[in-house]
């Protein structure tokens, strides 16, 4: 098995890519903590029971690892890449309960649904593919008042270039294609 390896624009995290399925078609799942990985994902686990691991994201075809502050690559990387292999050549499941993260925690008034549905489009269409090769995702978390809430997660979870990317990147998309947006802000669940 070879598992190739990429930087992100957020150099405290790395995307591994197993050449196979992690999550396909069924989203994504962060892990901010080894203990929201216990019990749902055999393969975050392995990875926090590395070390030095402050972050795990699972996307269609890749994990993304964020490094604990002190810690180093060049001797972190080596052993993400071991976890990851034992856990594909071991026949467990990525997830536990096949559950990844879906559209739990959306707040929006029932009247918006379908300015909600052309912001979830626009996102799915144009932002998230992006996102998703810098080992990241963004995804909706909701829509009052004009403003629209969305979650960094993966690498674009604290990286330094997140704000920029929803100020002047995601918010002014948005406002051109759908009038009633005024804004975008970063939530944290």
């Amino acid at each position: 098995m070879f598992i190739e390896t990429e930087a992100t624009p957020n150099p405290a995290t790395l995307k591994f890519l197993p050449g196979r399925d992690v999550l396909g078609d069924r989203g994504t799942a962060d892990f901010t903590a080894p203990g929201d990985a216990a019990g749902r994902s055999p393969l975050a686990e392995r990875v926090f029971q590395v070390g030095e691991v402050a972050r795990v994201f699972l996307g269609a075809d890749f994990v993304t690892v964020t490094k604990a502050e002190d810690a180093d690559w060049v001797l972190l990387r080596p052993r993400v890449l071991g976890a990851i292999m034992e856990h594909y050549l071991s026949g467990l499941p990525v997830m536990e309960d096949g559950e990844a993260d879906g559209e739990h925690g959306e707040d929006f008034e029932a009247a918006d649904q379908e300015v909600v549905a052309q912001i979830k489009e626009l996102l799915d269409t144009r932002v998230r593919p992006a996102v998703a090769g810098d080992g990241g995702d963004i995804v909706f978390r909701g829509f009052r008042d004009g403003i629209v809430k969305l979650r960094m997660q993966g690498a674009c979870s604290g990286c330094p270039s997140s704000r920029a990317t929803l100020k002047h990147g995601v918010e002014n998309m948005l406002r051109h294609y759908v009038p009633e947006v005024v804004a975008v802000e970063q939530v944290e669940a």
